[in-house]
């Protein structure tokens, strides 16, 4: 049995960072190590000093889904719509904010006009007949969702009048994590410099500390960079609600992790080298992948949940941020450095002044 309750911590809201710091590289970052637990505190960008040439960077190129989409009930009400996960061209298992949203019911999406269409506090009052009559008709102006199936709590199945994804660019907004209250100017700041596949649904926010120029720079230094895939999904925020932590179900993620990259681990390791993952979702990538003879190319759906006792087989030490008190990220940095030295060096973290979560500052565990 894995208390949830030791694994809970208090942190002020003021420690929460609510925008992110400029330039990226610019954060603080705690490296603690795992054996002797000394602490150093330098700034992201000095993080070439702690690294060997010959080590491996692997960090995760997912990048986010503009999956927040507002909508219009043909009563006129407003309705925000997170989209979870692609079934079909057509098809997504989504949440939905909002009442009534029961089995059968029409939302409508206007994409001509006026822009301010896309954001929740600018909808027009009511849907009038014209455009229901539009959206039946297939107007090009209008797409219209009907929610097919009820699942758990407020996650629904519907399905849109065309695929969806084309009009993101007008239609759709970068999810921030729910501890974050104040509007993101930029939206890129909710990627990695690296981000290239489409398909999370939060940002794997270890990596946001990198620019291209500090990538160059390790680069130079020796320091190899090989790039995994995996898509974050929105239960990356959920608390952990067992006692017993054990019994938490994890959820599913799909990653990826290549022949080429697999290579370079096995190569990396046999010149005595470590590998370092780039944030939690590297590690669960890389831990998935490997068995009892190493490593091995892996592409599907990951549900391995790294709680404290887990042997890990190819992660050497990680780059993270600091994590939600009784999440199952918590619990996989304890699996890592054990749980006594976690939450002792978050109290130092918060007697430092860090900031914390995805847009808070990081630590180096080696």
């Amino acid at each position: 049995m894995i208390k949830t309750s030791d694994y809970s911590y208090d942190l002020p809201p003021s420690f929460i960072a609510q925008t992110p710091v400029e330039p990226r590289d610019m954060s603080r970052l705690l490296v603690l190590n795992r054996k002797s637990k000394n602490i150093e505190h330098v700034l992201f960008r000095d993080i070439g000093q702690f690294l060997i040439p010959g080590d491996l960077l692997i960090l995760n190129q997912t990048r986010v889904t503009p999956a927040r989409l507002f909508a219009l009930k043909d009563t006129g009400g407003r309705v925000e719509i997170l989209l979870l996960h692609k079934e079909t061209s057509l098809t997504w298992e989504v949440l939905v904010g909002g009442k009534g949203l029961y089995k059968g019911k029409k939302l409508f999406l206007p994409i001509t006009g006026d822009a301010s269409y896309s954001n929740a506090s600018s909808f027009p009052i009511g849907v009038t007949e014209e455009t229901r009559r539009e959206a039946d008709n297939k107007n090009p102006g209008i797409i219209q969702a009907e929610i097919i199936t009820e699942l758990s709590g407020s996650r629904r199945r519907i399905r849109f009048s065309e695929p969806i994804e084309p009009h993101f660019p007008r239609l759709g907004h970068i999810p921030l994590p729910p501890y974050i209250q104040e509007e993101l100017s930029n939206p890129e700041r909710y990627q990695t410099v690296y981000a290239r596949y489409p398909g999370s649904a939060a940002a794997p926010t270890a990596g946001l500390h990198f620019t291209e120029k500090l990538l160059d720079s390790l680069r130079d230094h020796g320091i190899r960079l090989g790039y995994v895939t995996l898509h974050v999904g929105l239960d990356t925020f959920a608390p952990i609600t067992e006692r017993d932590a054990t019994k938490h179900v994890i959820h599913s993620e799909w990653c990826e992790l290549s022949q080429e990259i697999v290579n370079l681990i096995i190569r990396t390791h046999e010149e005595g080298h470590r590998v370092i993952a780039v944030g939690t979702t590297s590690v669960r990538t890389l831990e998935t992948a490997a068995n009892d003879g190493g490593v091995s190319p892996f592409i599907g759906k990951t549900r391995l949940f790294i709680t404290p006792g887990h042997q890990f087989r190819l992660v050497d030490a990680m780059i993270t941020n600091f994590h939600l008190p009784r999440s199952t990220l918590l619990l996989l940095v304890s699996a890592f450095a054990d749980r006594e030295t976690i939450l002792g060096t978050y109290r130092i973290a918060m007697e430092r002044g860090y900031r914390f979560y995805s847009f808070g500052d990081a630590m180096l565990i080696i």
